[in-house]
Parts: structure tokens; sequence; C-alpha cells
């Protein structure tokens, strides 16, 4: 099993299954198709947006994990 870490790139994690995109959206994380999802881990997009990555990333890994 994956395990989703925060300096890991938005559109790596997306390749992983991209279902877990409503995780993304449900966080404000609308931007998952924008350049920067290629280029920006989750801890940057957590900065840029405010948001907890240890938020983000325990739910994508209890995503992944079910």
């Amino acid at each position: 099993m994956a395990k989703v870490t925060k300096d890991m790139i938005i559109i790596d994690v997306l390749r992983m299954d991209p279902d877990c995109a409503q995780i993304f959206f449900k966080n404000g994380l609308h931007c998952i198709g924008c350049p920067s999802a290629s280029g920006e881990s989750i801890e940057e997009a957590s900065a840029v947006h405010g948001l907890d990555p240890n938020k983000l990333i325990k739910e994508l890994n209890d995503y992944f994990e079910a």
C-alpha cells in the first residue's frame, strides 16, 4: 500500500487514484488541475491555502487504506 507524505507532489497522489480528488476538494484545494498541482507538494499547497498538511495527509492515507 502506498503511503502519502507531505513532500509528495499533488499530481503524483492523484495518479495513484484519481478519485482521491474528492479529499483535496473537501479541504479547499480546488486547483488540482492547474499547473501548480504538477509542481507543488502537499505541504506547499497547504501553506498557500492555510491548511494543516497533517490533517490532509491523514485523510488521504485513510482513504488509501480503505
